[in-house]
């Protein structure tokens, strides 16, 4: 097979590395890649975003398989017109990606099929209906752009100076752009966080093992929302029941409301769950893997991960075909000084040279690109160290140990990576 993969981040420089390890694959392009994805694959310039762009570029390369890394492809319809001339794709319909380009709709979504998911209280476009809904709510509050903002468009909000203030800059400001024109008012529930994804073929679906993200801006879980300053995966993560649960209560519902609807899924579902005392919950769905639990995810993959991509184009997934690794994966991003704020970009990186043997510990390229002989920062999410190892503590060992050798002007990230790992049962199990 030759594949293209769509995107330049941390999640396509890991997607390129699996892809490029299974024996069914000559070749792998990627649009439009970065410096770290170059050294595995040929990147091909192009706008991720512009889908007539994008498909004049398959009709140029002839791939045989095409994944989709971020969002706005999806949001934009790349499914809808590869699907039109035949092409395979794993990638979710424009419709189908509502489910991440909307959290609104979302919200609906989950309230008419009957899926846990926190309570709403109510949807505003304005700064006059915000501050008349901000008197009627419970302390502290979750506030939500209801369009695609980089990660950055969630609050829990601690009272209602910081309501207003996040109010004001996403409605008047327009700090969050077109994403931020709607806001939805939700309640706030208790628990932990778990990134739960599963591939789905329009009929079947496969999970992929848990991972759990990080996505406050420094340690302790403080600071604002990033993309994800980190992620891991274990087994541990879950117990049997508890993903049981996940399956019955909000998989299968999911996967059954969207066929009730007439909308048919291919591609990568992501539940982002929070998993309370009395059950979980739906906060979010992304269309796509998520970044970075993606990284962690692949460093797992012990399979053909190209050939159960084709079965999921074709309505064929088996899953018994994927296999895991055992014991756990980390990935810990390095980003730029001030993300996910302003920052500065083309700051040298060193330290890369001798960590290009593959010894357990990947590093996936997300903001970077080649500057002569020098790879530079450009993007606020730098790179992420990725190991694995046959336990958690041996991941982290080898992903921070590797990480203290790279270096970049203004490099921050998070030493708690995994710190606060556990299992989640079933309440009352």
């Amino acid at each position: 097979m030759k594949i293209l993969v769509i995107g330049g981040g941390g999640r396509e420089h890991a997607l390129v590395w699996k892809l490029t390890q299974s024996p069914s694959v000559e070749h792998v392009w990627c649009a439009p890649g970065n410096a770290g994805i170059s050294q595995d694959a040929e990147c091909v310039t192009v706008d991720a975003g512009d889908v007539p762009s994008i498909v004049e570029l398959a009709v140029k390369l002839g791939p045989d398989l095409t994944v989709v890394g971020p969002e706005l492809p999806l949001i934009h319809g790349i499914a809808d017109a590869f699907a039109a001339k035949g092409w395979p794709i794993v990638a979710p319909s424009q419709q189908a990606a509502q489910l991440e380009g909307s959290k609104i709709f979302a919200k609906h979504f989950l309230q008419r099929h009957s899926i846990p998911t926190p309570k709403m209280l109510g949807t505003v476009e304005s700064s006059r209906e915000a501050n008349a809904a901000l008197e009627h709510v419970a302390w502290p509050l979750v506030i939500k752009a209801d369009g695609l903002c980089a990660g950055k468009g969630v609050l829990i909000a601690p009272d209602p100076a910081a309501a207003v203030e996040f109010l004001e800059g996403a409605l008047d400001r327009n700090e969050l752009g077109t994403g931020g024109h709607k806001i939805l008012l939700e309640e706030t529930i208790e628990g932990d966080e778990l990134s739960f994804i599963v591939l789905v073929d329009g009929e079947n679906y496969v999970p992929l093992v848990p991972t759990r993200d990080h996505k406050r801006a420094f340690d302790g879980n403080r600071g604002p929302n990033t993309g994800g300053m980190g992620a891991y995966s274990t087994d541990e993560l879950l117990s049997p029941a508890m993903r049981d649960t996940i399956v019955e209560q909000i998989v299968e519902p999911t996967v059954r409301g969207l066929k009730a609807d007439g909308v048919s899924y291919r591609g990568f579902l992501y539940f982002g769950l929070m998993l309370t005392a009395s059950g979980p919950q739906v906060l979010e769905f992304n269309c796509r893997l998520g970044d970075p639990e993606a990284q962690a995810i692949m460093a797992r993959v012990d399979f053909d991960f190209a050939e159960v991509l084709m079965d999921a184009t074709a309505g064929r997934l088996d899953g018994s075909k994927l296999k895991w690794k055992p014991g756990a994966s980390v990935c810990v991003v390095a980003a730029s000084a001030g993300y996910p704020g302003r920052f500065e970009s083309g700051k040298e990186i060193l330290g890369l040279t001798g960590l290009l043997v593959d010894n357990g510990v990947r590093i996936l390229h997300a903001g970077t690109k080649q500057v002569g002989d020098a790879i530079v920062t450009s993007g606020g999410r730098v790179l992420g160290v990725t190991a694995s190892g046959s336990s958690l503590e041996t991941a982290l060992i080898q992903a921070y140990s590797t990480m203290d050798r790279i270096q970049f002007e203004g490099k921050q990230f998070r030493r708690d990576i995994g710190a606060s790992s556990k299992r989640v049962d079933v309440a009352g199990a």
